[in-house]
């Protein structure tokens, strides 16, 4: 049996010889902050470039919890200040909703629609009016949700609009190279 060898004893394996750091443009030589103090050197803007805030990426876990936790203080908020408003609580979850669909990292994009109707039932407890036991709780929590669905498919909506624009584009990026190549 023959063996094979991975590396040639004519061409040893080339060393690549070090760099020397090189000065980046937007820091100053010393050290020297650019821009007011606090010890590190901000970037120079250049004109006309916009700086982007950082943005939250959640994991698909991280996205439902969100939901859950905001839909619930929303939930609490609709039954102290507008006397358990089913209205007020709806257009809170808009937003939420929204911001679930924004914020999950692209690697968990099909979770924000998923978490949605999830966080909206988690929520609508304390707004659900029901009262007495157990059973009238859980029959308040499901006359609210038939009852006020349009909100639930609403929320729903905006998130997986927002999902499939954002995959969308992702799937757009990761072409683009291949275009212009």
């Amino acid at each position: 049996m023959e063996h094979y060898k991975t590396r040639s004893v004519d061409h040893p394996q080339r060393q690549q010889p070090e760099r020397a750091p090189q000065r980046r443009p937007d820091r100053p030589i010393g050290g020297v902050p650019a821009q007011g103090g606090g010890g590190r050197p901000r970037p120079a803007a250049a004109p006309g470039l916009r700086v982007r805030m950082p943005r939250p990426r959640l994991t698909g876990l991280g996205g439902g919890l969100f939901a859950c936790v905001a839909m619930t203080l929303a939930g609490g908020i609709a039954w102290l200040l507008f006397g358990g408003s089913l209205l007020a609580y709806g257009l809170l979850f808009l937003p939420v909703a929204a911001a679930t669909a924004l914020w999950v990292r692209p690697a968990d994009l099909i979770t924000a629609p998923i978490s949605a109707p999830i966080a909206f039932a988690a929520g609508v407890w304390p707004i659900s009016g029901g009262s007495g036991g157990f059973g009238a709780e859980v029959m308040g929590i499901v006359s609210a949700l038939s009852l006020h669905a349009g909100w639930l498919y609403g929320g729903t909506l905006v998130s997986a609009l927002i999902v499939v624009v954002r995959k969308a584009v992702l799937i757009s990026r990761r072409r683009l190279p291949r275009r212009t190549a």
